[in-house]
C-alpha cells in the first residue's frame, strides 16, 4: 500500500541533484517577492550549523514562494519557525492559516487532527513505492462492526497473498491477542501491529465458510499490481465491466492497457470503477485512466487545466533555483536544470494543460459508475473530474476525500518537503471540492464481502442501476454489515485512525524546461 510518504526519486524523469544543504535556505539577491523583508534577508545571511534551524527555515521559506496559499503566510519575523519544537509542528501551524471560504475552516483542516490534510514531510524510507514496489504486508484491515475486524484488501503478490488472505476474512486474533476491538487502546495495538515498525504478525483468521487459519506475515518486498478485481458481468442485454483500481502508480498504465483490451473484446457499454480505496498517486497515470475512458470524440479538446502558485506563474519563485537535477532539453541535450526553469503559466505550450487523447480501442461507453469512499482522493478525484463534463458519471458510497490539489517533491537537507503547489480543474473550470465530492447514492462500504460478489452493497447498487436506470432504496444501505453495525460517526473516526493509504496527486509528467 501507498504510504504517507513517498520520494521524488522515483517518480522524476530525471535525476535530482541536491547542490548542498544551506543553499535551500537562501533566496536570490534579486528576489522580488514583495513580503521578504529586512529581518528574512538579515537571517539569510547569517552563517550557521545548527542543521535543524536551517530546516525550519527551508520549511517555511519554501512555503513562502510555492505554497498554494502562500500569499496567506505571514513574514518570517512574525511566524518564527524555529520557534516550533518539531517539522511537523511548524508544518501543521502553517498550513492551518489560509481559510476557505466555504467552511470557515483552513484548507488543511481535519477534525482531530494535528496533521494537515495535504502536507507532509518525507523521510525518504519508503522511496519507490509510488513506482510499484513496496515493502509491507501487502494488507490493510477495517471494522465491520465493534468487534469485527476485516481485511479489507490484498496485494496479489505480497506476503499476505502468500498466506492466503484475502478481502473479507475476519481477524480474530493478532499477534496471541483476541481483544479485538474498536477501543482506542486496541485500535492503537492494531495499527501497530499491521502498520507499524515490526517485521512480522500472526494472525488467526475466520474465513467465510467459518474454517479458521493461523498465519504469520512477514515483510518483503514486492510488485504491486494496483488491479485487485476485473471481470464483465451481464446486466440484461449489457456487458458492463468492473475494475477495482488501489493505487495510481508510475508503472500501472499497461496493466490498464491489459484490462481494457479485454473489457473492448467482451463489448462493455457501461463501466464500474472502484476506487474506494484509492488515495491518488501518479497524475500522468490518471490521464491515462482518463483516456481509456473517454469518447474519442473529446480527442484534442481540454482534459483539465493545471493552475500553480500565482508567485511560480509569474517567474518569482526564485528559491526554486536550489532544486537541481540533470535533465535533457528541447534540443536533446543534457544539463543541469532547476524547477525555477519550468514554465507554471496554464497552456497547452507549457504543458499545464492537458488535452484528450483517446488510448485503446474501447469507445462509445454509455456511463461510468464510480464507486469512492472518504478513502478515494487526490489523482482519484482528477480522474472523475476529468471525465464528468463528457460522459454520463454516477457516484456511489461515501463522500470523497476532496483534494484538487497537488504537488512535487522539494528537497530540504535528507527529506523531502511535500505542500500543495497547484490545482486542477476540468474542461468546464470545475474543480474546487476541498470538502469532497458528493455521491448519487450514498451507501456504507460493506468490508464482509470480497470484490466481485455482486452481494456486496456497493457493486449491488452500480449493477442495479445498470438495470433499471435508478438505484434501489434499502433500509440497511448504511450499515457497514449485517452484524453489530457501525454508525457513520464511527466510521468516520475509525477511517481517521486506520487509514493509512497514501493520498496525493503528485506531478510525474516530463518537464518542459524554458
Amino acid at each position: 500500500m501507498l504510504r504517507k510518504f513517498i520520494s521524488q526519486n522515483t517518480f522524476l524523469c530525471a535525476l535530482l541533484i541536491v547542490v548542498g544543504f544551506t543553499v535551500s535556505c537562501k533566496k536570490s539577491n534579486n528576489n522580488p517577492d514583495a513580503d521578504t523583508d529586512a529581518g528574512e534577508s538579515n537571517l539569510l545571511q547569517t552563517p550557521t550549523s545548527d542543521r535543524a534551524l536551517l530546516t525550519k527555515d527551508s520549511i517555511f521559506l519554501y512555503a513562502k514562494q510555492t505554497y498554494y496559499w502562500n500569499k496567506s503566510l505571514p513574514s518570517y519575523d512574525s511566524f518564527n519557525p524555529r520557534t516550533f519544537s518539531s517539522n511537523e509542528k511548524l508544518l501543521y501551524a502553517m498550513t492551518q492559516i489560509a481559510i476557505n471560504p466555504q467552511t470557515n475552516k483552513p484548507y488543511e483542516y481535519v477534525e482531530r487532527s494535528t496533521s494537515p490534510k495535504y502536507s507532509f514531510i518525507d523521510d525518504g524510507s519508503v522511496a519507490g513505492q509510488l513506482g510499484g514496489v513496496n515493502g509491507d504486508f501487502g494488507f490493510s484491515v477495517f471494522f465491520a462492526g465493534d468487534n469485527d475486524l476485516r481485511i479489507k484488501y490484498v496485494y496479489a503478490a505480497s506476503p499476505a497473498a502468500g498466506q492466503g488472505l484475502k478481502r473479507g476474512y475476519q481477524i480474530t486474533k493478532i499477534n496471541g491477542s483476541s481483544d479485538i476491538n474498536t477501543s482506542d487502546a486496541s485500535i492503537n495495538y492494531v495499527v501497530n501491529a499491521i502498520f507499524g515498525s515490526s517485521t512480522t504478525v500472526a494472525l488467526t483468521v475466520l474465513k467465510p465458510d467459518n474454517t479458521t487459519q493461523e498465519v504469520t506475515v512477514t515483510k518483503a518486498e514486492y510488485n504491486v499490481n494496483p488491479i485487485l478485481f476485473s471481470k464483465t458481468y451481464t446486466v440484461g442485454a449489457k456487458k458492463v465491466g468492473y475494475i477495482v483500481f488501489n493505487t495510481f502508480t508510475t508503472n500501472s498504465a499497461p496493466l490498464l492497457d491489459k484490462a481494457f483490451t479485454q473489457f473492448t473484446t467482451d463489448g462493455i457499454t457501461e463501466l464500474i470503477v472502484d476506487l474506494r480505496y484509492n488515495g491518488g498517486g501518479s497524475v500522468q497515470t490518471s490521464e491515462a485512466f482518463t483516456n481509456l475512458i473517454a469518447p474519442s470524440a473529446q480527442n484534442g479538446r481540454v482534459m483539465y487545466t493545471t493552475y500553480w502558485t500565482q508567485t511560480m506563474q509569474d517567474n518569482k519563485a526564485t528559491i526554486l533555483q536550489n532544486q537541481k537535477f540533470y535533465a535533457t532539453g528541447s534540443d536533446n541535450v543534457t544539463r543541469l536544470y532547476s524547477y525555477f526553469d519550468y514554465p507554471y503559466v496554464p497552456t497547452v505550450a507549457a504543458n499545464n494543460q492537458e488535452v484528450f487523447a483517446k488510448r485503446g480501442s474501447l469507445n462509445g461507453l454509455a456511463r461510468v459508475y464510480f464507486i469512492v469512499t472518504k478513502g478515494t482522493a487526490s489523482a482519484s478525484e482528477l480522474l472523475i473530474n476529468n471525465l464528468k463534463p463528457v460522459m454520463d458519471v454516477k457516484l456511489v458510497g461515501k463522500k470523497t476525500y476532496g483534494k484538487p490539489v497537488g504537488f512535487f517533491s522539494i528537497r530540504i537537507d535528507k527529506n523531502d518537503l511535500y505542500i500543495p503547489q497547484f490545482e486542477t480543474k476540468n474542461q468546464l473550470n470545475q474543480g474546487g471540492y476541498f470538502d469532497g465530492m458528493a455521491v448519487d447514492k450514498d451507501i456504507a462500504d460493506d468490508v464482509t464481502k470480497d470484490f466481485g460478489d455482486t452481494s456486496e452493497k456497493m457493486l449491488a447498487q452500480a449493477l442495479y442501476y445498470s438495470a433499471n436506470g435508478s438505484f434501489s432504496s434499502l433500509l440497511k444501505d448504511n450499515t457497514i454489515s449485517s452484524t453489530s453495525p457501525l454508525s457513520k460517526t464511527q466510521v468516520d473516526d475509525l477511517s481517521g485512525k486506520m487509514d493509512h493509504e497514501f493520498k496525493g496527486m503528485v506531478e510525474t509528467r516530463k518537464l518542459r524546461f524554458k
